[in-house]
C-alpha cells in the first residue's frame, strides 16, 4: 500500500477510474458486425494501425465497423476484455495474470518476441543507490499488477533481496514520475516509452533493466467467445499488425515522427523507444505459456494473487470459465 499521502489529483483519478469501471455494462454481447479493439496510447503498432485505417477498408465490405477504445494502462484493459466491452486486447505479460487469478475469461492469442531492454528500475541521476542491493529499505513506485511488478520482484531475487525489503507504493506513471523527480520514491519500475522520457528529460539512470532477469513478452488477447467465433478476423488483425509491425522496424524515424503528436513525446524518445520493442505478432508457443506460468506462480507465493491459476486454463484449449464475475 502507498506511503504516500494522496494528492488532490490523486483522487480525482481514482475517482474517475471508479466511475469508468461502473459505467460499463456487467456483460456485453458479442456483435459480428463490430471489432472492438482496446489499446494503449504507448502501444505504438495497434496506434499507427488505427491512425492509417486500413483495417476499417478491409472490414467495410463485410460491413463490419472497427471502435477503438483507449485504456490508460493492462489491468483496466482486461477488465474491458472480462465484461466484454472490447474484442482484442495488447497488454504486457503480468496484468493477465492478475486479471485471471480474479476470474477474468479471456484468451491468449499471440505475443511478440521478448524485449527486456523496455523496462527498467530508474533512479535519479545524482542518486547514491547504485546496485539493486542498494534498494533494501528504500520507496519503490510502479504501477500495480502491470509487468514491471514482475521485474521489481526477480531483480531483488537476484541481488539476494527479498520482495520486502523494499517499500512498495502503487502509483499510476504519471503519478509516479512525479513522485520521482520531486524526490518523494528512492526508484521508479517504469516501462517504455515511459523509460525513455524519464532518460532523456530527467537525466534518469537505470539500475538494471530486464535484461537476463525478465523476459517482458507483450501479448495478444482476445475474448473467449470473440476467439472462438472470428478466428477470421483474428487472423487478419494479426496479418496488420505484423505488416504495420514491419514497417515500424524499417522506418523508425518517420514512426516516431508519426507518434510524436498522438503520444504526447518528442520523437527522439520514441526513436529510442521504438529501438527496445521487437515489432510483429507470434502465435502461442508452449514455451512462452511456461514462462507465464511461472509469473502466476511467483505472485501466488508472494500471495500478489489470490490463488494458484493455470496459465493455459486461458486458451482456446483451456479449460473456460463458467460465468463472468
Amino acid at each position: 500500500m502507498s506511503s504516500i499521502k494522496w494528492t488532490r489529483r490523486q483522487i480525482v483519478g481514482a475517482a474517475a477510474a471508479l466511475l469508468a469501471t461502473a459505467s460499463l455494462p456487467a456483460f456485453a454481447e458479442y456483435n459480428p458486425k463490430l471489432l472492438r479493439i482496446g489499446y494503449q496510447k504507448s502501444a505504438a503498432t495497434l496506434v499507427l494501425l488505427k491512425g492509417n485505417g486500413t483495417l476499417e477498408k478491409k472490414l467495410a465490405p463485410q460491413g463490419i465497423e472497427v471502435k477503438w477504445v483507449e485504456f490508460p494502462a493492462g489491468p483496466q484493459l482486461l477488465e474491458g476484455l472480462n465484461v466484454g466491452s472490447i474484442d482484442f486486447g495488447y497488454v504486457g505479460e503480468t496484468p493477465p495474470i492478475v486479471a485471471q487469478a480474479a476470474g477474468a475469461n479471456f484468451v491468449y492469442v499471440g505475443y511478440e518476441k521478448p524485449a527486456p531492454q523496455a523496462e527498467a528500475i530508474l533512479v535519479p541521476k545524482d542518486s547514491a543507490i547504485k546496485t539493486v542491493a542498494d534498494l533494501k529499505g528504500k520507496k519503490v513506485a510502479l504501477n500495480k499488477g502491470s509487468n514491471v511488478h514482475y521485474l521489481l520482484v526477480k531483480a531483488l531475487e537476484k541481488a539476494g533481496l527479498k520482495y520486502s525489503d523494499v517499500t512498495v507504493n502503487f502509483l499510476t506513471p504519471a503519478d509516479a514520475r512525479a513522485a520521482f523527480e520531486r524526490g518523494a520514491i528512492d526508484a521508479w519500475v517504469i516501462w517504455d516509452p515511459f523509460t525513455a522520457a524519464a532518460e532523456k528529460q530527467t537525466g534518469a539512470r537505470v539500475l538494471t533493466n530486464a535484461t537476463g532477469v525478465a523476459n517482458n513478452h507483450q501479448f495478444f488477447l482476445a475474448e473467449r467467445e470473440f476467439a472462438t467465433k472470428r478466428p477470421d478476423l483474428t487472423k487478419l488483425l494479426f496479418d496488420e499488425v505484423s505488416t504495420q509491425g514491419a514497417w515500424v522496424e524499417k522506418n523508425i524515424k518517420a514512426a516516431a515522427a508519426q507518434l510524436s503528436p498522438i503520444q504526447g513525446l518528442p520523437a527522439d524518445v520514441i526513436e529510442l523507444s521504438l529501438s527496445r520493442y521487437p515489432q510483429g505478432v507470434h502465435p502461442l508457443e508452449d514455451s512462452v505459456l511456461d514462462a507465464q506460468q511461472k509469473i502466476a506462480d511467483t505472485f501466488a507465493e508472494l500471495k500478489l494473487i489470490p490463488a494458484p491459476i493455470r496459465v493455459k486454463d486461458a486458451t482456446l484449449g483451456g479449460k473456460r470459465l463458467a460465468a463472468n464475475p
